[in-house]
């Protein structure tokens, strides 16, 4: 399968192993370590960067980080002042910055949005001092992860595992190119590049069903060698690619060996 992706596919993959081994790192902070500050979320809030207050610090699925080297972002006046002396984990997805959305609630978020979670913690882990914890919603008063971050931890380790899928159905199935206008019709087609995936072969567009969603889209189906994750050489092996897969339909009125079908208005 390697062979046939080309580099794109190693690159690809090699992106998802990272990411994978990134969310790991993320799921090691929850663990005990001797010695670090507990925070009340009282003490925290005096944390505001204003005048007389001790320092500028915020706190992420709560972590709290000393964001003093980037004042002027999180100063009184300036524009995410919100989020500092306080744990906002929810903002950071919603970009709803009044005091209802400046909140620590993110239990209904979905893989993607605690993904997007997980980016904000390698930011800051990167850019500033992580200085302790902020008892409440993701960790008790003895410091250790409460169930709702434990939540936050699966929902990490899936959503990681769903990119992973989906990057390698990406492989297997590129999108294809696409254009329509009310004067010309449309057109849907392959190329080596289609979908954002370089890889050395062409295909053909074919529809891609996928269980629960409502509209099958276009994709590009690779027409030669064996199908994707069977090796040569097998019994059951064709030389048809993925023209096979049980997911797949034709275009009405497109050749089924083109690698363009053009539709009327």
């Amino acid at each position: 399968m390697l062979r046939r992706g080309g580099r794109g596919l190693l690159l690809g993959l090699a992106a998802a192993a990272a990411a994978a081994a990134a969310a790991a790192r993320w799921l090691g902070w929850w663990s005990g370590r001797a010695g670090l500050r507990l925070f009340v979320p009282e003490e925290l809030a005096r944390y505001r960067g204003g005048p007389g207050d001790p320092g500028l610090y915020l706190a992420l699925l709560g972590r709290v980080y000393d964001v003093s080297s980037g004042r002027r972002h999180y100063e009184p006046g300036a524009h995410y002042s919100g989020f500092a002396g306080r744990d906002a984990s929810r903002a950071f997805v919603t970009g709803d910055y009044s005091e209802a959305g400046l909140v620590d609630d993110v239990a209904d978020l979905s893989f993607s949005e605690v993904l997007t979670l997980q980016n904000w913690l390698s930011f800051y882990e990167k850019n500033y001092k992580f200085v302790g914890r902020v008892t409440g919603k993701f960790y008790g008063e003895d410091g250790l992860p409460t169930p709702a971050l434990s939540h936050v931890e699966a929902m990490i380790s899936r959503g990681t595992e769903a990119s992973r899928r989906a990057l390698e159905e990406k492989q297997t199935f590129p999108p294809c190119n696409a254009e329509w206008s009310s004067r010309r019709g449309g057109r849907l087609w392959c190329s080596p590049e289609s979908g954002g995936v370089s890889r050395g072969w062409v295909g053909v567009p074919r529809k891609l069903y996928k269980p629960g969603a409502k509209e099958p889209h276009c994709v590009c189906v690779r027409t030669t060698g064996p199908p994707s994750g069977q090796a040569p050489g097998l019994p059951a092996y064709t030389n048809r690619g993925d023209l096979d897969h049980p997911g797949l339909g034709e275009y009405t009125g497109c050749p089924p060996l083109a690698s363009s079908c053009s539709f009327l208005p």
